[in-house]
This record gives structure tokens, sequence and C-alpha cells, in this order.
């Protein structure tokens, strides 16, 4: 696996990245220096690493995309509100980059994955960049981790048909849920918001496209 990279795997390809967040809308500079701070390309196959820095989601096995890095930075921009986040759930981790991105955001990252062979790669990915706040776990997330509850972001990375109570339960007072939400070509992307008197605000944001959230441990 090659860190530095070479080529469109370069700090060069990553800055062209940056500015094209910045055209996009991205404004945090705290989740851009988080964006520059985490190389994508070692979370792909050599194959496919002269994409890494392209704005398109990418295949990373068993099925799965790597979301493009536009959807990453929205939805940890949506998530951290330029506000200290102690603990961000992760649902559907993938190859890890997303979490290793919250990794610069929060003190502490828990990623769900259900595939156990995404997971074994994301942990070693993780570990040759030396991001040791996120834990993998090979588990199904369809209901978030009430075990390590409360949250104060958590963030879904494939698409749901509805968020589920027991999910948004998980949130801290104030906290912020982002997730995908519909089906087939009808997907948006929904915030939720916790509020600190109790009850939940729920906002439609723009249309999207992941791959489906699925049940069960494989």
């Amino acid at each position: 696996m090659s860190i530095s990279g070479v080529g469109m795997t370069s700090q060069r390809a990553r800055a062209r990245m940056l500015e094209r967040l910045k055209e996009q809308g991205i404004k945090d500079p705290i989740v851009l220096a988080a964006m520059n701070a985490v190389p994508r390309h070692p979370f792909l196959e050599e194959s496919i690493q002269q994409r890494a820095y392209d704005d398109i989601p990418l295949p990373i096995g068993q099925g799965q995309t790597i979301s493009s890095p536009f959807t990453v930075a929205r939805s940890c921009e949506l998530a951290f509100r330029g506000q200290t986040l102690e603990r961000v759930l992760e649902i559907g981790g993938g190859c890890g980059y997303q979490a290793a991105v919250l990794s610069k955001l929060a003190k502490e990252v828990l990623s769900l994955e259900r595939i156990a062979k995404l997971v074994g790669r994301a942990r070693l990915t993780l570990r040759e960049l030396r991001i040791n706040n996120v834990l993998m776990k090979n588990v199904d997330g369809t209901f978030g981790y009430q075990a390590a509850a409360p949250f104060d972001a958590i963030i879904v990375a494939a698409v749901m048909p509805y968020i589920p109570d027991e999910l948004k339960r998980q949130l801290k007072p104030g906290g912020r849920l982002v997730a995908p939400v519909g089906g087939g070509d009808s997907q948006r992307l929904v915030m939720v918001e916790a509020e600190v008197e109790g009850g939940y605000k729920e906002r439609e944001l723009e249309a999207v496209k992941f791959v489906p959230l699925l049940s069960g441990v494989s």
C-alpha cells in the first residue's frame, strides 16, 4: 500500500480535490482540513487508485462502494457543525475512509460494518495510517449500537427506507443524525436533530445515491 502516493495519489491531487469541495459549497475549515489530512487512495485497490481523488463513488468489493469525496465532506459538515464531538457512530463503515475523516473531527469513532472482509481490510488500512481512535465492529448496524449510546452524531452511509426511532434515541440532546432515506432512484439526504427540550427536528436535503443498508452479518 502506498500512503504518500505518486501522480494522481499525491498531495497535489488532494489539493485539487479540496478546491473542488470548496467550489461545491463545503465551507467548514476543520472539515476541509480533515479531508486534506486523510488520503483516500490507500482505501482502494491499486487498480483504481489513480481515480481516488475524482468526485465519484468507487467500488471497494463485496458489492459496496466508497462514497464520493463531496458526499463524505457534506455528511461530516452537517454532523460536525463546528462543535467538539466526543463520540460518533458511523453505520456502513465500508472501507473505513469516512471513519478516518471523522477521526479528525471526534475523539472517538465507532464504525459498524456487516461484511467481515471489509472490516478486516479497513482495520489494516487504519492501522497503516496510524489512526487509533476508530473502532470498527463487524455487526448489523440497522438499529445502531445502543450499548455505546448516546452519540454526539450518527452518520449512515447506506440508504434506509426510513430512520428508525431506535436510532434517533441514540443521539445526545443537541446531536445530529445524517442519513440517506428512500429507495432506488428516489433518495434524499435527511438530517435529524435531537432537540435539547425533547423531540426531533427532521430536514430533507439534496438528492443522493447510495447502496442499500442491509441487515445481517456476513
